[in-house]
């Protein structure tokens, strides 16, 4: 029997599908690297009879990255990422061992069918998918097909046949353009942030931001923003005068307001003359009565666009948090797929069908009922991009299904579903001119005459107004006021994300996909805050960059260039452009650019001199340098690092945590006095040397190493003084003792988070030179009081193994995560004492129950 491989995107997906198409009858089990799970049933394919196997992966597959020589920053000169540099493809997550999942899945397999997202992502990762399992595939009899396309817009059961019964094939030129903006990114975005990185954090030291990053899309993203600040700081207000007139019916006892048909004058004494014109009637007269009916047009389908500005505007929810929601939301089959620019629903759209699944909602069934009785009324002609139906809902649901922001993004996509095919909102427009002696005047009300769509949308409807007075031409009012007001020009506000979107969408800076992100990480880099009512304002650093860009080459910051390369991209997905000509285009014309960039640089320091503070000047004293033993000074601001004005030298620090001096010690290697870098009082703390962390001093260290990864014979802080034993999470790290983290002892891994706690209240902890006989594990010798001691008979010493001894096993308690010692999970080798590699490796004695609870959990 043949064997179909089938592939999804994410292993929600996977499931749903399977189900769908096994007809609930399918058997699962979890793949190998934990994350992916695999469904298999027996079904025909091709005529045939077949065994399933339906997986995923979890987003794409392989990352584009620089070979690792030119990762380094200070070994490499930024315009050479621009060509010289090669890329390759790694993987995305390399904890996943997604390729090697992949394989051992298609080892064998005959066919594959790829459920991949319908967009360029997805054929992106189509190849990616075909690239990892096609050399361990059977191979093909002589012209037969292997490999099928699955296209979808939504997991419902006849989405999901459809598309089964009418497979096609992966779009090699959609996964080039996005392999082409992925390389044009990378080699453009970090030419630029290197250099402008290098080189303003080494002259000033509060720029509050560990990267100055520039990208094709993400820097004109930021332009729009400035460029708005800059209107309202350059705004000027000026004054001017509107005539308020109010008058009064014979009928009515309460008065109505008029509108000056000339508007307002900017010149006071021309307001006051026009005022004394009007004063010399003590009537207003009904020139004109005109009565219109007027309607409100329901919305054309949703898009992803509409969808975020929505989400932004009025549910208060960031793009990319909205964008997640929609996501999940489409996975669970909810909604149809969130990615599209199509506001045209597709001939065949089953309409009344998708309205039907909504007449049993409490909130808008009553809505749906009268439709569906009353007929549907024609959806409006939007725009059809190609690719999917616009965002509409899939079945119904209730707010405890989806969770509050769940439910209220589903609430907004059914609302708005309804509204199309529902009718306009009419409504009766009423206007009468007035004259009052020689001016002009005249008001408007609107009469609601049908809700139409705005039952649904009510925050569309037409407000509930005061009536306007029954008159005829030729009848007078009684003036009860006229008079000259003063008012003055307001500045533009802020831009707001749904504002920023609108641009970004008109100007063709990004995608439905990529908007969100760009947006996201200009928030992240602190060149935006987002303010109340998620109004975008730039920072000072934000500002000053796109200043900057604007004096040397404003190109850089304007959405026409990116816009250009956008059209080009889009041209190589249609198969009009080719691939390789695009991409060495646009690197030639970047590279002139950046050459340009830095020769112009002094012309941007000239704006940061202006806003911020030289490097020597910032910070407070902290530690000693080992060159002149001066105090070097801590500056905090992102990225935080420790600067010796003297030495005019600036070394690099961990981040987002506390750095304190510790205990005035003093690397025995290089004379600086060491640091330690604390997460918070239930995170990991660790010493390090400002020197060696910037300057690894042994051949098996690497940059960013604190003591706990220092592998010096001697020294008491180094990993060979202080490990303990092998990491239980991660492959390669090791338990190290925090010897600053007494009373409540910990070792912490030197990789990853994990944080172990033990010997609470104990007077000192101390790593043996012994080594455990039954694991390697470095044995601990541990001190009490003696009016505190847990140890039997009251003694107050003991050296034992924390992982073995049974006299421990009660000192070691489980917190948080269930994690164990891999001796814990029936066997399996560890590494020797304390890291160094030269300990006995074999099968260690199985522990007391007690210690198979470690104590651990993540930071």
């Amino acid at each position: 029997m043949r064997t179909v491989l089938m592939v999804a995107e994410k292993p929600s997906l996977a499931q749903s599908i399977a189900k769908i198409l096994s007809k609930g009858n399918c058997a699962s089990r979890k793949g190998l690297n934990g994350a992916c799970s695999v469904h298999e049933y027996s079904g025909s394919f091709q005529g045939q009879s077949v065994r399933f196997k339906m997986t995923s992966v979890c987003g794409h597959v392989m990352s584009l990255d620089f070979i690792g020589k030119y990762n380094n920053w200070d070994k490499v000169d930024p315009a050479e990422l621009f060509s010289k540099a090669p890329t390759e493809k790694k993987e995305a997550n390399p904890k996943l061992n997604m390729v090697k999942f992949l394989q051992v899945e298609a080892k064998g397999c005959d066919y594959v069918v790829l459920w991949l997202d319908c967009d360029k992502e997805g054929e992106n990762i189509c190849f990616e998918v075909l690239d990892a399992i096609q050399p361990v595939m059977s191979k093909a009899h002589f012209g037969e097909r292997s490999v099928y396309r699955a296209k979808f817009s939504s997991i419902t059961d006849t989405d999901i046949w459809n598309a089964m019964n009418r497979l096609g094939e992966p779009n090699r030129n959609e996964a080039l353009s996005v392999d082409a903006r992925q390389e044009l990114d990378l080699r453009i975005g970090c030419a630029f942030t290197r250099f402008q990185t290098k080189y303003f954090q080494g002259k000033y030291g509060n720029l509050d931001s560990s990267l100055i990053s520039f990208g094709p899309c993400q820097t004109p993203t930021l332009g729009f923003c400035v460029e708005r600040h800059d209107k309202i700081q350059s705004f000027k207000p000026e004054t001017y005068w509107v005539i308020q007139a109010k008058v009064r019916s014979p009928d009515s006892e309460s008065p109505l307001t008029l509108d000056w048909n000339r508007v307002r004058v900017f010149d006071r004494e021309v307001g006051q003359m026009f005022v004394n014109l009007a004063k010399t009637s003590r009537e207003a007269r009904v020139e004109s009565v005109s009565k219109k009916e007027k309607a409100k047009q329901r919305p054309q389908a949703l898009n992803t666009v509409e969808m975020l500005r929505v989400a932004s505007s009025a549910l208060g929810m960031g793009p990319q948090h909205a964008m997640q929601i929609a996501e999940r939301l489409y996975t669970q089959g909810y909604i149809s797929y969130p990615r599209t620019e199509t506001t045209h629903y597709p001939e065949n759209f089953d309409l009344k069908g998708t309205l039907k699944q909504q007449m049993s909602n409490p909130l808008w069934g009553q809505e749906v009922k009268a439709l569906l009785s009353a007929g549907l009324n024609r959806p409006r002609k939007g725009m059809d991009a190609g690719d999917h139906p616009p965002i509409t809902p899939m079945r119904a649901a209730s707010e405890g299904e989806l969770g509050s922001d769940g439910w209220q993004l589903y609430e907004y996509i059914t609302r708005h579903f309804i509204a199309t095919v529902s009718e306009d909102c009419k409504y009766l427009q009423t206007t009468i001119d007035f004259s009052i002696g020689t001016e002009a005047f005249s008001c408007t009300g609107k009469t609601l005459l049908s809700p139409g769509y705005t039952e649904v949308m009510p925050w569309q409807g037409i407000p509930q107004e005061e009536a306007m007075p029954v008159c005829e031409r030729g009848e007078t009012f009684t003036v009860d006021e006229i008079k000259l007001v003063e008012k003055q020009t307001s500045p533009p506000d802020y831009l707001t994300e749904a504002e920023l979107i609108t641009l970004m969408e008109k100007h063709g800076i990004g995608t439905d996909a990529s908007i969100p992100v760009h947006i996201n990480n200009i928030c992240q880099r602190n060149y935006v805050t987002v303010e109340h009512g998620r109004k975008l304002k730039p920072t000072n650093l934000g500002i000053v960059l796109v200043h900057g860009y604007y004096k040397t080459d404003a190109e850089l910051v304007l959405p026409t260039i990116r816009s250009a390369v956008e059209k080009q991209l889009n041209l190589i997905a249609l198969g009009k452009a080719n691939y390789q000509q695009v991409l060495q285009h646009t690197l030639d014309i970047f590279k002139r650019k950046f050459h340009y960039f830095v020769d112009s640089i002094s012309s941007m320091d000239e704006l940061m001199e202006v806003s911020f503070s030289p490097i020597a000047a910032t910070g407070k004293p902290l530690s000693r340098c080992g060159k002149c033993h001066r105090f070097m000074k801590y500056i905090q601001a992102k990225p935080s690092r420790l600067h010796c004005s003297h030495c005019d030298e600036t070394y690099s620090l961990p981040q987002n945590g506390a750095i304190k001096l510790y205990k005035e010690l003093r690397c025995p290697l290089d004379d600086f006095e060491l640091v330690l870098w604390t997460s918070g009082a239930r995170g990991k703390s660790y010493p390090l040397c400002p020197y060696c962390f910037s300057n690894p001093p042994f051949r098996d260290m690497k940059k960013g190493m604190g003591c706990n990864e220092c592998t010096h014979p001697s020294c008491q802080h180094s990993l060979n003084s202080l490990g303990i034993g092998q990491c239980v999470e991660c492959d390669s790290g090791v338990l190290v003792l925090d010897p600053t983290s007494g009373p409540k002892w910990r070792m912490a891994c030197n990789k990853c988070t994990v944080v172990v706690h033990f010997f609470e209240h104990a007077h000192r902890v101390q790593v043996a030179q012994e080594s455990c006989d039954a694991c390697d594990a470095s044995l601990v010798a541990v001190d009490f009081n003696k009016t505190r001691t847990p140890l039997p008979a009251g003694e107050t010493q003991h050296t034992g193994c924390v992982f073995c001894d049974s006299v421990f096993q009660d000192l070691v308690e489980l917190k948080h995560a269930a994690m164990r010692h891999p001796m814990h999970r029936g066997g399996g080798a560890r590494r020797g004492g304390r890291g160094r590699g030269r300990g006995r490796r074999g099968n260690p004695k199985k522990p007391k129950d007690k210690m198979a609870a470690l104590a651990a959990y993540f930071v």
